[in-house]
């Protein structure tokens, strides 16, 4: 059994952007609800399958499994829920950490998140320069939550 720990921030400014190259993604879901979602991603000639369940503080079960490309990408067409995520990421390494840094695209441009995955819901973590806000329990900033309420909708100010 799978166990993603994982905290959230947004960027206080895009410092972040020549410390790494970004690759695409493409992901939508096949199941969005309180309890558990399925999920359909490329990662650029990738595909995988994935299953999360209910978050709880900053920790969820999660299954990854990769799937063939062609797959991957019919589901995302024929299949998921709309509209897709559609995001560039950067991983870059602080610390001993990875930070995975999420560029939106689409109905969701605009929006930056950084996240780290983490052995251990308390372990100590030093923040890089450019973090801000911590936003882990804002379920906006869930990827299966911006297919419904995605960025352009939000509120200045957030």
């Amino acid at each position: 059994m799978g166990t993603e720990i994982e905290r959230k921030f947004v960027p206080r400014d895009d410092s972040w952007r020549h410390l790494a190259r970004g690759v695409r993604y493409r992901q939508g879901y096949l199941s969005v609800d309180s309890e558990r979602t399925v999920r359909v991603r490329t990662v650029g000639d990738r595909g995988f399958l994935t299953v999360k369940g209910k978050t709880v503080g900053a920790s969820r079960l999660e299954f990854e499994y990769p799937v063939p490309l062609d797959d991957a990408e019919q589901m995302l067409d024929l299949l998921c829920q709309g509209p897709l995520i559609e995001k560039t990421r950067y991983n870059i390494p602080h610390r001993g950490l990875t930070w995975e840094v999420d560029e939106f695209e689409g109905d969701n441009a605009g929006l930056v998140i950084a996240e780290v995955e983490l052995t251990s819901e308390d372990q100590a973590l030093e923040l890089p320069d450019w973090i801000g806000e911590e936003v882990t329990g804002d379920p906006r900033y869930y990827n299966a939550n911006l297919i419904t309420n995605p960025y352009k909708h939000w509120r200045p100010g957030r």
